[in-house]
């Protein structure tokens, strides 16, 4: 998906490494860096693809996206904003099915920094009665951090919901996720985890003590990602497992065990923004050892 993605025609080249695409009715913006590769929407600041040099892609995107304005993409990190999952109307928020101004391209030697904002309008104060700016930054390098900041006087909750590309879910172990979870498949049963996760079924599990950072290993790629989070109260695993995902229009039948979600949330603890003091979530991946 990422070679297909590279190969669309370019539409502007505001820095050297740094060109805006078209993919359907989305518009995109990819980075072909030294340092790495990758592709982020417009629609949502959402990235799609990271491949860091001399290494696979990193992220997971479905190939049966629809490319439709206003429908969320399926993969990469979608920006979960300014509510997670079904507490109001779209699901997970406006932000990831919005479109984006980019503001900012910077190229250095190491990395490509990327800034987005979305404003509110009378569109979104139709859905959520607040004003604000939504800042999206994005580096993209030898690590991946995409960083929100929610300026306004408001509470919300969110989520940067990473999609990682493993090779098989059930040989992959996640660590650094805390003891406590509440359990969504379970009608949000509390429960409790001693040792890794293995996503060999349905797995939606928001972790309510999580470590500062999560490790995903990949045991039949021989890779382990590091998920660095900041600003969160929470983290949430999440994998469709084979029923779900069968009913799920834009993911292959099989593709779920092709990915595993590890996401940097703030849900039990919801952002607050006031004059001054904006709100930041935040989320760095990295190859391990």
């Amino acid at each position: 998906m990422l070679d297909e993605l590279l190969a669309l025609p370019i539409d502007q080249q505001p820095a050297p490494a740094v060109s805006r695409r078209r993919m359907g009715r989305i518009p995109v913006v990819v980075v072909d860096h030294a340092a790495a590769r990758a592709v982020v929407s417009e629609q949502g600041a959402q990235l799609l693809a990271w491949q860091p040099a001399g290494a696979e892609p990193v992220v997971w995107l479905s190939e049966k996206t629809a490319w439709t304005p206003g429908v969320a993409i399926r993969g990469g990190i979608p920006v979960c904003w300014p509510w997670f999952g079904g507490a109001g109307s779209p699901a997970h928020g406006f932000a990831r099915t919005s479109l984006w101004e980019l503001e900012q391209v910077e190229e250095e030697d190491a990395e490509v920094r990327l800034a987005f904002v979305l404003r509110s309008s009378p569109e979104t104060l139709a859905l959520w009665p607040h004003a604000f700016t939504l800042t999206a930054r994005i580096r993209i390098g030898a690590e991946c951090t995409v960083e929100i900041e929610a300026q306004g006087e408001h509470r919300s909750t969110g989520a940067l919901h990473t999609y990682l590309d493993v090779a098989e879910a059930d040989a992959t172990r996640v660590t650094g996720l805390g003891p406590e979870y509440v359990d969504k498949v379970h009608g949000d049963a509390p429960g409790r985890q001693d040792g890794p996760l293995v996503p060999d079924e349905r797995v939606d599990r928001i972790y309510t003590r999580p470590e500062p950072v999560s490790r995903v290993e990949d045991a039949a790629r021989g890779r382990v990602v590091e998920v660095h989070h900041r600003g969160h109260s929470d983290v949430v695993a999440w994998n469709p497992g084979e029923e779900l995902a069968a009913g799920m229009a834009d993911v292959p039948d099989d593709a779920y065990r092709r990915f595993v979600c590890v996401e940097t949330a703030r849900i039990e603890s919801p952002l607050t923004a006031g004059p001054g003091r904006p709100a930041v979530l935040g989320t760095t991946l990295r190859i391990g050892g």
